[in-house]
């Protein structure tokens, strides 16, 4: 061992030597940036409101998509398993904001909204339908 501190006084050794004698320590990886490459970019999911206030759709239509119960299905529209909201029958979109009165006993309602008292107002948007008026083309039997 007394070959040890000699050795610290030459400038150039076999890198063999010293790795013998734990004098150095390679690195196993080579060094870099870790944020070049992250892998693809995740699909966008483009979620919110489909058709704006006072558009006319035809009954299927996607009115609003959602993860977190931001819109509710008012007149004519309907509530899907993903959150969409989607027309029921043909006609006007018309966007309103009003006091929500959710079923609790829907498990949607369960996981996102929290129990409030009943005297408490929640305000939430709703997402209508208003049917366009029908024709007057047809006729009774008996009026004719």
């Amino acid at each position: 061992m007394n070959f040890l501190p000699s050795l610290s006084k030459l400038t150039t050794l076999p890198v063999q030597l010293l790795e013998h004698y734990g004098g150095i320590r390679l690195a196993s990886k080579k060094a870099g940036s870790g944020a070049r490459w992250q892998g693809k970019p995740r699909k966008k999911k483009y979620r919110g409101l489909k058709k704006n206030d006072g558009v006319y759709v035809t009954a299927g239509t996607p009115l609003a998509t959602q993860l977190t119960l931001r819109f509710f299905p008012g007149l004519n529209a309907g509530f899907g398993k993903n959150g969409t909201i989607y027309a029921i029958k043909p006609g006007k979109v018309v966007i309103s904001t009003e006091v929500a009165k959710p079923d609790w006993n829907h498990t949607w309602i369960q996981r996102l909204l929290p129990p409030r008292p009943d005297d408490v107002p929640i305000y939430k948007k709703y997402i209508n339908v208003i049917p366009e008026p029908q024709h007057n083309r047809f006729k009774l039997i008996e009026a004719v």
